[in-house]
């Protein structure tokens, strides 16, 4: 040990740079966490350069100081800590401790003292040491055995670094600081004595302040700007000089409560560790702790361990961690195995499963293995269809099926799963329709805090069960020559099926009660969610027709569109250049051009996001054309090349997949491909959906909400206008124009109408007047105008945002109407940006959220209908093909549309009860445009 360095960490100077150079992070429950994660990364940084040094991290104790003795305005100057710093005081101290570093805080001196006490020690013992700050006034302290390690910045500092770095040698570092002062420690120095007068004085005199005040004479004839006036001032301010040398001199001689024999190496307390980690919500620093990778923690107790049920434990800070049980796995390969397993699931009410295919692709993926497990802690795999040599003797994939089914068809038995959709879907494709009470862990999760995680199970068991599962890539490897599970030898399939199994029970039994002790979110499960996964499962499956050839030819004069813009393109500028590279679009922009910068990126370019060439669109010719060559160019590539390469071989039809676990607020969204996304108020757009087309003798009818938002708006804020305008049955954009801008309804004109739209659509956004102004091209003032009389005519909706804001500010989250919770972690930062997007993000998810839940509820309850009507003489031909955003889209034959579309709207209607009436407007065609 006597070889080692000693390294002392001036922890107050990295937490105050951390919290103003990092990005600001918080939990999912608002507390903030950047400053934690900078300092905690640069000790886990200096723990892996000197692993066999004793360390001490030193902060700033409480109160006052011997130098506010000295000077009473010491630091007078300083702000008083930010709250969203002081709350990260506490958990950092837990966290070096967890570290196994002393940490010191000593009453009476700053951290600078402390370090320079334990640094002198050091040297007088004829130890090195090594002091790791990101402050200028260590610099003092430097010697042959003394060195300055600055982690933010990759710097070391030894004599010869702070000769280079400021001119002086480490002994003059004081009379340096004493001259020019120290604006943030609000030393005085000498009034009109700046960096470069103190250097000058110091190099030019050859010594410190005695030398300089031993000959003030000398000083006139420095050959630097000012040295002639200079002797007066220094004169003057002889005391001040004196009294800032003092303020700038660290201590090195502090009374401590420890010696440098009772710092030691890093010994990580791992529990504490993974108690901090779960509770900051470090996720990669939780799975490198529970694989056994985090930097400088013992492997003391790694292994293949699970959590209990119990980990609810590691996310309250008064509990100690959770236990840890292992998972006993079960191999079934024989019928008696079999024969065992499925009398255990047939005396169970619910059973956990997992299948294990050979594709993501829910159509085409085949059954490899089935994992199964009833209490948490045990798991079985059945494997079915393994391919590769020497495997044993696997049971036939049919006859287990054939086995299984009746226990996933039993209406009465639950089932449990992870993305239990997925499992559905592959089940239906060999003819088993699972039924009962289905549950999903992943929708268990999105309920309980949709932004507080990652719902796939890998993150869920790092965030609630405090497990570092093993990842599909760690047994099949990645990219190109990634294994499909069928190929995945017995040794690893087994553990990785049964951990599947066992960690969504685990999941399972630690959600649920969560979820019940919180509000109304159960019911938001319970009538929302569980009921609509086959619901979507069936959508899925039925699919959409698609007519490629349309798609063809819409390519062929996208590309010619295109390329005639490319051409008026280069006309405009002068030369040919990449249409599709920021830098040469920056370049003739801003350099050729001369437009004006309107936004820089974070690396200070001129910005060419679309968002910028939108605003300069509006005057200029050039990014006018840019921005209508990306949007045909995104059509061509996302739409009209993509659509008919993802069209089924087998079925003839596009198949997408829905996600009830991505977005915030509650609403669906979709992938492969995403139907949200494609545009209906340009021609382009309107002709990609004419090719979502019906089989022969049948059409499509769309069914769409209409102004869902806005009446939730009126629900909530029961405002009174907008109660009576919906009641009446009144066009609201005209209502609201009319009383804007003051005019008869029936004097409304067309413009008035569309800039009330973009009011009332605005301002449930949180759409500030700039704006407004924005999207309306008028002054600033104007839309402030418009804004204001709209609170006036409308007052119940300025209340409710106030009441929401407030609302939100003390509870941390907003309701929907059904109880679904959107949880805001920044509604209480004092960053006044990201609070400002949190209070418009309050306003409205309420109503975005709500009509998402309603539409849920709709397609549940349609769905139902059109299954119940299935064999009867009233039964309608139709089936559920699409959902997008707030409208459902049917396939219909043709002699029952007319009858479909009157009972389809009377279903979707009566989804909610609100206190305005929800209209359904609803359309048929040969394709989905015609249909609207």
């Amino acid at each position: 040990m006597a070889d080692t360095a000693i390294v002392l960490v001036d922890g107050s100077s990295y937490l105050y740079r951390a919290f103003h150079a990092l990005p600001p992070l918080t939990t999912s429950k608002g507390q903030p966490t950047g400053a934690v994660k900078g300092v905690l990364n640069m000790l886990k940084r200096l723990i892996k350069d000197y692993p066999d040094s004793p360390m001490a991290v030193v902060f700033d104790a409480k109160g006052k100081t011997f130098r506010d003795e000295l000077f009473d305005q010491y630091k007078a100057h300083r702000p008083p800590m930010p709250d969203d710093l002081r709350s990260q005081v506490e958990p950092l101290h837990a966290c070096v401790r967890a570290l196994g570093l002393p940490l010191l805080c000593v009453e009476g001196v700053e951290a600078d003292d402390v370090i320079g006490t334990l640094a002198r020690h050091a040297t007088e013992a004829g130890r090195d040491a090594v002091i790791s700050t990101g402050d200028k006034d260590m610099a003092q302290l430097v010697n042959e055995h003394i060195t300055l390690v600055n982690t933010m910045k990759d710097e070391t500092l030894d004599v010869e670094g702070v000769k280079a770095k400021f001119g002086l040698p480490p002994e003059l570092i004081i009379d340096y600081l004493a001259l020019m002062g120290d604006k943030v420690d609000n030393i005085p120095g000498v009034p009109g004595v700046g960096g470069k007068t103190a250097l000058g004085l110091l190099q030019g005199m050859g010594g410190g302040l005695d030398a300089i005040y031993a000959d003030l004479e000398k000083v006139k004839t420095l050959d630097f700007r000012g040295a002639k006036t200079l002797p007066k001032k220094l004169e003057e301010h002889r005391e001040m000089a004196y009294l800032s040398y003092q303020l700038a001199t660290i201590k090195t001689d502090c009374e401590l409560p420890v010696g440098l024999d009772d710092l030691d190496i890093a010994h990580p307390d791992r529990d504490a560790l993974k108690h901090w980690y779960t509770e900051l919500e470090f996720k990669a620093w939780l799975s490198e702790l529970l694989e056994g990778k985090d930097e400088g923690v013992d492997d003391v107790g790694r292994g293949a361990a699970v959590a209990g049920t119990g980990a609810a434990g590691n996310l309250d800070p008064e509990a100690p961690p959770a236990s840890v049980a292992a998972c006993k796995n079960h191999l079934i390969l024989t019928r008696e195995e079999l024969d065992d397993w499925l009398s255990r699931l047939g005396a169970a009410e619910a059973f956990c499963f997992d299948l294990e295919t050979n594709s993501l692709n829910y159509m085409v993926a085949e059954i490899v293995g089935i994992g199964l497990a009833l209490e948490p802690g045990e798991a079985a795999y059945i494997p079915v269809a393994h391919d590769y040599i020497d495997v044993p003797d696997q049971l036939d994939r049919e006859e287990v099926l054939a086995r299984l089914k009746p226990l996933w068809e039993d209406a009465k038995r639950g089932k449990i799963g992870q993305n239990l959709k997925y499992d559905i879907s592959v089940l239906a494709n060999y003819d088993i329709t699972v039924r009962g009470p289905l549950t999903d862990t992943m929708l268990e999760s999105y309920v309980l805090n949709s932004t507080a995680t990652r719902h796939d199970m890998d993150s869920l068991a790092l965030k609630y069960l405090g497990q570092k599962t093993v990842s599909f890539e760690e047994i099949a490897g990645k990219g190109a020559k990634q294994l499909t599970f069928n190929q995945i030898d017995f040794e690893q399939a087994v553990p990785y099926a049964c951990e599947d199994a066992d960690v969504t029970l685990r999941l399972h039994c630690e959600l649920r009660p969560r979820i019940e002790a919180e509000g109304r979110l159960a019911d938001v499960l319970d009538t929302i969610e569980r009921p609509l996964i086959p619901v979507l499962s069936r959508m899925e499956r039925t699919g959409v027709a698609l007519d490629a050839d349309r798609l063809h030819r819409q390519s062929q004069e996208l590309a010619e569109r295109i390329r005639e813009l490319e051409i008026r393109a280069f006309e405009l500028a002068g030369r040919e250049f990449n249409l599709g590279s920021p830098k040469q679009l920056g370049e003739i922009l801003f350099e050729e051009q001369k437009i004006p910068v309107i936004k820089k990126t974070p690396k200070g370019a001129p910005s060419t996001a679309e968002a910028v060439l939108e605003e300069l669109a509006l005057d200029y010719p050039l990014p006018k054309v840019i921005m209508e060559h990306r949007g045909l160019s995104k059509l061509k590539s996302t739409y009209t090349d993509k659509l008919p390469r993802l069209v089924n071989k087998a079925t003839g039809r596009l198949h997408t997949s829905y996600h009830q676990a991505v977005t915030a607020t509650g609403r669906l969204s979709s992938s492969d491909p995403n139907l949200q996304n494609i545009p209906i108020r340009t021609e382009e757009g309107r002709k990609i959906r004419q090719a979502f087309i019906a089989r022969p003798g049948y059409c499509i009818v769309a069914a769409d909400y209409s102004q869902i938002e806005l009446r939730i708006m009126a629900h909530l804020s029961e405002d009174k206008g907008l109660l009576t305008a919906f009641a009446e049955g009144r066009d609201i954009h005209t209502a609201t124009a009319s009383e804007v801008f003051g005019v008869p309804i029936d004097k409304v004109s067309g413009d008035q109408r569309r800039s009330a739209k973009a009011i009332n659509f605005g301002l449930i956004y949180g759409m500030s007047a700039w704006g407004l102004s924005r999207q309306l091209h008028i002054e600033r003032s104007q839309a402030q105008t418009y804004i204001d009389r709209y609170f006036d005519r409308y007052p119940g909706v300025a209340r409710y945002m106030d009441r929401i804001r407030a609302q939100a500010a003390e509870d941390g989250y907003v309701e929907t109407v059904f109880g679904r919770r959107l949880y805001l972690p920044e509604i209480r930062a004092q960053n006044h940006a990201r609070r400002q997007a949190a209070e418009r993000t309050a306003i409205n998810a309420p109503m975005q959220g709500t009509a998402a839940d309603i539409i849920k509820r709709a397609m549940i309850e349609v769905d139902t209908w059109l299954h119940e009507q299935a064999g009867k003489a009233a039964d309608f031909d139709a089936v559920m093909v699409m959902q997008v955003h707030d409208e459902l889209v049917f396939e219909v034959v043709e002699a029952e549309v007319a009858d479909f579309i009157v009972q389809v709207k009377e279903k979707m209607q009566a989804a909610a009860e609100l206190s305005v009436p929800l209209i359904v407007e609803a359309e048929s065609g040969v394709d989905w445009d015609e249909a609207h």
